[in-house]
């Protein structure tokens, strides 16, 4: 039985891949400075780091407690 972190953590995937839109994993890690491989395990359900994580949102404007949670608005205000 699946609990409410394995839950919010599969999710997580579904918005990283939300993030990248229609960019390439390729394209997106090359934005993102990180490995394409990294992008490819973190859609894939490994979860991210820390570092990853702080990166994407700042790089893209997307709200950690979004991107972790599922909670908020997925961009933040400028």
């Amino acid at each position: 039985m699946a609990t409410a972190v394995d839950r919010l953590k599969r999710k997580l995937s579904d918005r990283l891949a939300q993030v990248r839109g229609d960019r390439s994993q390729r394209q997106f890690a090359r934005e993102l400075g990180v490995f394409q491989q990294n992008v490819n395990r973190y859609e894939s359900g490994t979860t991210p780091h820390t570092d990853f994580l702080i990166t994407l949102a700042v790089k893209e404007r997307v709200s950690v407690n979004w991107l972790l949670l599922g909670e908020g608005k997925m961009k933040r205000k400028r």
